[in-house]
């Protein structure tokens, strides 16, 4: 046999191998539908695995309350990161010394004092001595508690500083024990005497000088909780400003956006809302207005994200005709959604100093008489 026969006579392997066209469509559709329901199958058991997951978190919470405790409080989230807290210079705030208080035995907290802008060359170099010694100059002081999460050291919060420095203020702020470098377990009993040491720290060195309380977010729950003690002691601060306030802690939890998804969850409130108080969680902000007998101001932006508007229309509503404030100036100033100024930036209204000479103005005139 020649080599150009040999050449023309196919093997069997070339022939089995060679797929016709009527072949290839009886494959095709067979494997789609193979690939399809594998996809399918792994789609479902993804979905299985997150329903399953949905159901397990009300159990899981129930079940452990600290879990719902760390989320009110999120003291483990620390921003901004990498920020060394004893050095608030390094955060723009040059005139700023830090300090550690002991409120109570295991317990320290840290604070940050902030005198008046008009101190800040003078501030330079000087030691925590001249500091305490400067609360007793002419310029009124501002108690700051911040809200949940983050440090002292937190942005917002450091350009809220630096604004109300800029009035004339004093700014002492701290950290609640649990968060940032303060050492301590927190609890809403311990944040609230934690304030209440700061406080009594502050008039022991401020003489006469007036003594403002000012809460954002968590914090206003804080901060009424002290001022309503300091009132029933007598000693009430001089007003309170509660900027994003909400009325009580299970009503914010409610609205709050990570709520969303279970609001309409069988049990909600059991699930959800009921560990929150076990923890010995209250913040009931519209209780404490009814025993708070000093000029208050709320402040609340329209497009609050985290705390609706509507809890702190309706906390002013609760707070205006309680009989606690018959002499007291009680005042709300909303901030149109426009502004965008959301949770946290209130700050930046260039609006607020006005705001706040004419409301602490009047608040002086009413302390004087």
């Amino acid at each position: 046999m020649t080599l150009r026969g040999l050449q023309r006579v196919p093997t069997m392997a070339s022939t089995s191998a060679k797929a016709t066209p009527g072949s290839r469509a009886r494959l095709g559709p067979l494997s789609i539908r193979t690939r399809r329901k594998g996809l399918w199958f792994r789609l479902r058991k993804i979905l299985l695995c997150i329903l399953g997951l949905y159901v397990a978190i009300p159990f899981l919470i129930k079940l452990c309350p600290g879990i719902q405790a760390k989320l009110i409080f999120l003291n483990f989230v620390r921003v901004p990161y990498f920020i060394d807290l004893k050095k608030p210079q390094d955060q723009g705030l040059n005139h700023t010394c830090n300090y550690y208080l002991q409120p109570e035995e295991d317990v320290t907290i840290g604070v940050w004092h902030t005198v008046p802008a008009v101190w800040w060359k003078t501030a330079q170099g000087k030691d925590q001595m001249w500091y305490e010694d400067a609360l007793a100059s002419s310029h009124p002081v501002i108690l700051y508690l911040h809200g949940n999460a983050g440090t002292r050291g937190g942005d917002h919060r450091v350009e809220l500083y630096k604004v109300l420095s800029s009035l004339g203020y004093h700014v002492v702020t701290f950290d609640y024990r649990g968060w940032g470098d303060s050492v301590g377990t927190p609890s809403e009993r311990g944040m609230t005497y934690d304030a209440l040491h700061v406080f009594d720290w502050i008039k022991a060195r401020s003489g006469d000088n007036p003594v403002y309380i000012w809460g954002h977010s968590l914090g206003t729950g804080v901060a009424t909780n002290l001022v309503r003690r300091l009132c029933e002691r007598e000693t009430p601060p001089d007003a309170l400003i509660l900027e994003s306030p909400f009325t009580n802690i299970r009503e914010e939890a409610k609205s709050h956006p990570f709520s969303v998804i279970y609001r309409y969850f069988p049990g909600f409130d059991w699930f959800f809302l009921d560990p929150i108080t076990s923890n010995g969680i209250k913040f009931a902000n519209d209780e404490n207005v009814k025993h708070i007998s000093c000029s208050l101001l709320i402040l609340h932006a329209e497009d609050d994200p985290v705390v609706p508007f509507q809890l702190g229309r309706k906390l002013y509503n609760i707070a205006a005709p309680s009989r606690s404030f018959r002499d007291f100036k009680v005042q709300f100033i909303p901030f149109h959604s426009d502004l965008g100024y959301r949770h946290k930036y209130i700050y930046k209204s260039p609006e607020l100093p006005r705001i706040l000479r004419e409301f602490l103005g009047k608040s002086e005139l009413e302390r004087q008489h």
